[in-house]
């Protein structure tokens, strides 16, 4: 038995894995009052054994700990690159923009904090990846320094401290994001219950689909087709889902001509409300009694593409309307609502949400699979082929002229790079990219679970040493770092932008990438669009802080 824990036997190496693992996850459970650290306890179970004792060979712990990073990342950058682009339109782009802000404030803390205590800019780096609860950045600072070969005294005590100031600063990151949004609430003094009218008034008024009827009364449309009025302008945002001509119900083909007196079903949204009674005629009164005759039998459904063949084929390509009598309105990917924009690329894994005839949905079904079940088993030849693409783009240097050193987005940056950029452009290329997302959970929380053991038994030899020897200064450099660029961002938006409470609670858990605070502030004030507001910001963040964190680095050697 003892034999397991023999630092060159790789049996030992995977039982001492494997106990960190365990124990820091079952530590994961306790949680107090709502709050828990997850699986950052791997981190600490990992620097307790480590301190008494237990050791991996450093080949083996260096390989385990890179590994780990990568398939975090990679799951991360398939997840978020569908709706990474899309995510800077509309009321993205100044979310997004304050996301920024957050990251830029917390590099200008930590640069500011070094100047003024002289303490080392690795640590600091690792003080701030705690700080934000940002553990891809430090997995990109530790594969910066070892990668970059440097021997000077800042780079041997960036290499020995890093992972204990993430570990010092860590839980503060967490409750101090709390703290901040508390006291948010009480300054400003929140109302919930007016916050919730105004955001689902905000809601209504920008997103909310509105349906409507209107009669054709305009004589500059007796005869013209309803492609030739619709066009491609208008495609995006006015869908005339059914048509009512002589008492009868049906679905409008494109190249219908118009009749006065036609009425026409709508889906738009409140903004276009006023220009679809200008375009076509007087607003009628909606009764879907009037609208769903026995005779029309016009349904809606979600369908799944399975078909690899449908993979980098555009809703114009295909024609669907024309050839099928059906429209889509919505399209759901990799848990993303996306806009049925007629260039929109779809790929296996998407959803659709169509409305027409039963057998036009039928006929649809045929043309894209609508086998979900198909969908369970994982398509691995993109994903380690973005793996290993991943790790070339990662190795390859960019020189800055004011670096002595050039910048290599390392075996973080690159394959998180590669990731977003296949989930967004894949379907483009026709490769297949849909993984389930309990399988891209899966790949996720192995590869963190991996990459936390190896930096906590790697950092549990000098942990106690570095916080006695003056570490302790670490926590108020971690919570300047966490309160200062939070209370800013959180100001500007509240009082600059006037985001209601909900959207500030997402920018700031999606800005600081903090699950625990997702979890927190859901928990406690109660609302969906939470996640939503979260899910935008965060493809963003999470790559700015992995560069951010390398580029410290950089400027320290």
């Amino acid at each position: 038995m003892l034999g397991l824990f023999a630092q060159g036997d790789t049996a030992g190496a995977i039982f001492v894995l494997a106990l960190v693992v365990a124990s820091g996850l079952f530590l994961g459970k306790f949680k107090f009052k709502g709050i828990s650290l997850g699986t950052t306890w791997i981190l600490f179970a990992g620097i307790i054994l480590g301190h008494f004792g237990l050791r991996i060979h450093p080949i083996m712990l260096s390989f385990i700990k890179d590994f780990g990073l990568i398939l975090f990342v990679f799951a991360i950058g398939l997840q978020v690159g569908p709706g990474f682009f899309h995510s800077f339109r509309k009321d993205g782009l100044p979310m997004n923009m304050l996301a920024v802000g957050l990251v830029l404030l917390a590099v200008l803390v930590s640069y500011a904090i070094h100047f003024v205590s002289g303490e080392n800019l690795g640590i600091m780096t690792g003080i701030m990846s705690g700080a934000v609860t940002n553990t891809p950045g430090l997995g990109a600072a530790q594969q910066t320094l070892s990668s970059s070969g440097a021997a000077s005294p800042e780079a041997a005590v960036a290499a020995t401290g890093i992972a204990s100031a993430y570990a010092v600063a860590y839980p503060l990151g967490v409750l101090g994001a709390i703290a901040v949004l508390l006291l948010f609430k009480a300054i400003f003094r929140i109302d919930l219950e007016k916050e919730q009218e105004k955001a689902s008034r905000n809601e209504s008024e920008e997103t909310a689909a509105f349906r409507l009827a209107c009669k054709v009364e305009n004589p500059a449309l007796f005869g013209k087709t309803v492609h030739d009025i619709v066009g491609e302008e208008n495609s995006d945002h006015l869908v005339i889902t059914r048509m009512m001509r002589d008492g009868k119900v049906f679905f409008p083909d494109l190249d219908l001509p118009l009749k006065e007196g036609d009425k026409l079903l709508i889906v738009t949204d409140i903004q276009h409300k006023d220009k679809a009674s200008i375009i076509f005629g007087e607003e009628c009164p909606v009764d879907m009694n009037e609208w769903q005759q026995p005779g029309a039998k016009l349904v809606s459904g979600r369908l799944s593409i399975t078909k690899s063949s449908i993979t980098g084929k555009s809703l114009r390509k295909l024609d669907i309307r024309r050839k099928y009598g059906v429209t889509v309105t919505r399209i759901m990917r990799a848990g993303i609502d996306l806009q049925a924009a007629p260039d929109l690329i779809l790929q296996v894994g998407d959803s659709l949400q169509a409305v027409g005839s039963e057998e036009g949905l039928a006929r649809l079904a045929a043309l894209v699979g609508n086998e979900p079940e198909s969908l369970h088993k994982p398509n691995l030849i993109p994903i380690f082929f973005g793996i290993a693409l991943g790790v070339a783009v990662g190795m390859i240097p960019i020189r800055f002229p004011s670096m002595p050193q050039p910048l290599k987005l390392g075996l973080a940056g690159g394959p998180l790079i590669v990731a977003i950029l296949l989930g967004h452009f894949g379907p483009k290329l026709r490769i297949t990219t849909y993984t389930a997302l309990s399988a891209n959970l899966m790949v996720r929380e192995i590869g963190i679970s991996l990459f936390m053991a190896a930096v906590g038994l790697g950092a549990g030899k000098t942990f106690v040493a570095s916080l006695v020897g003056g570490g302790y200064m670490w926590v108020l450099y971690g919570a300047l770092i966490t309160l200062i660029p939070m209370v800013v961002i959180g100001i500007i938006a509240r009082a600059g932008l006037k985001f209601d409470f909900f959207k500030i609670c997402g920018l700031l858990s999606g800005g600081t990438t903090d699950p625990a605070l997702l979890s927190f502030s859901e928990q406690l004030f109660g609302n969906g669009r939470i996640a939503v507001n979260y899910a935008t910001v965060y493809p963003l963040t999470m790559f700015l802080r992995v560069v951010a964190a390398q580029v410290m680095i950089m400027i320290m050697l």
